[in-house]
């Protein structure tokens, strides 16, 4: 508690959209330490993981100059509490996502509503448990709340495939599937090191979405696939998930891209669904709890062994130099599991 008596605390922030090979691209800065609000809690930030989101915003939301500080994945520890909270107390190890309408978690301290924060798993480090909120609470709002599969019963049986499985969400996705559910797991990857990583994370059958997408999947699942969880590619590949889903079979993608040829999915009645987990904080949605109990569900399924963290690379301090090292490697689209930062 001691670090939250001074008044201003380092950040990484930017100022700028600018390419990451400018060194201004992100820079480190010192920024006033952070009120919590009523239902706040103060944390000091220990570990961060790094998402797409992250470059996608410094690149397409130019702040004007003033400094923004990015980041939605973060371990650390509850330093004060707002007059409200209920479901955390000062000391508490925690972990979670953050808010895309609020700053970010690229600072010593942060400010979060305890509604979307989870207890951080013990068994893990701050460093391991910051690299599963965002891609945890992505996975299992797509598979279980969007796709309407259910968990925790073992009953649900059929195929999912799943593209870029190497990846944060992708991995997340195979994990929670191979734990919760009976369904058997196809995933995309391309390269050696990728198709070990999914295939360590839960998928059974890997394919190169490289290649043609359809003739390998019908391969390995003749009858078609009951549900698709597109991470990236939505757009080129509509056209082979209409072919490749079953009658009555559900596609949720997270990813972004333009006009799509929807009604391909008429004939076969598939539904297609949005999956944003930034929509509980976005709109202040009267459930904004419920990420509360998934990351705590998380929590315990990682320290009862049955899920892991996907954290595969630690850049080391948190500073702008080695976040633009990060932000370099997601925007090359070759990352495996997720990019950690731990430290200040």
């Amino acid at each position: 508690m001691s670090e939250t008596s001074h008044t201003t605390m380092p950040a990484v922030a930017y100022r700028k959209s600018l390419p990451v090979d400018d060194a201004e691209s992100l820079v480190d800065v010192r920024l006033p330490v952070p009120q919590p609000g009523p239902r706040d809690l103060l944390v000091q930030v220990e570990a961060v993981a790094v998402n797409p989101v992250d470059y996608k915003v410094r690149q397409n939301n130019d702040p004007g100059g003033e400094p923004k500080v990015l980041g939605w994945d973060a371990a650390g520890t509850v330093v004060a509490v707002g007059d409200e909270v209920e479901l955390f107390e000062v000391g508490d190890e925690v972990f979670y996502a953050g808010a895309l309408d609020r700053p970010g978690t690229n600072a010593r301290f942060h400010a979060v509503d305890e509604r979307i924060v989870g207890r951080k798993p013990s068994t893990l480090s701050f460093t391991e448990a910051a690299a599963l909120p965002l891609t945890s609470l992505t996975a299992w709002e797509g598979l279980f709340e969007r796709l309407g599969l259910h968990d925790g019963a073992l009953k649900q049986t059929g195929t999912l495939l799943v593209t870029a499985a190497a990846g944060g969400v992708g991995a997340m996705v195979a994990q929670l599937a191979r734990a919760l559910t009976s369904l058997t797991v196809i995933g995309t990857a391309s390269r050696p090191e990728t198709t070990e990583f999914a295939r360590r994370m839960g998928v059974t059958h890997v394919v190169d979405h490289r290649k043609p997408l359809a003739e390998q999947v019908r391969a390995v699942a003749p009858g078609g696939v009951d549900h698709v969880f597109s991470t990236t590619g939505t757009d080129r590949n509509l056209a082979v998930y209409a072919d490749v889903l079953k009658p009555f079979g559900g596609l949720v993608a997270i990813d972004d891209f333009g006009p799509v040829e929807i009604g391909l999915l008429k004939s076969k009645s598939i539904s297609f669904h949005w999956e944003l987990m930034f929509t509980r904080s976005l709109h202040r949605t009267p459930d904004q709890a419920v990420q509360h109990h998934i990351l705590n569900q998380v929590a315990r399924l990682v320290d009862a062994g049955i899920l892991t963290t996907t954290a595969t690379t630690d850049l080391g301090t948190i500073n702008a130099e080695h976040l633009r090292e990060a932000h370099r490697v997601l925007e090359s689209g070759r990352a495996i599991g997720k990019i950690t930062l731990t430290g200040f």
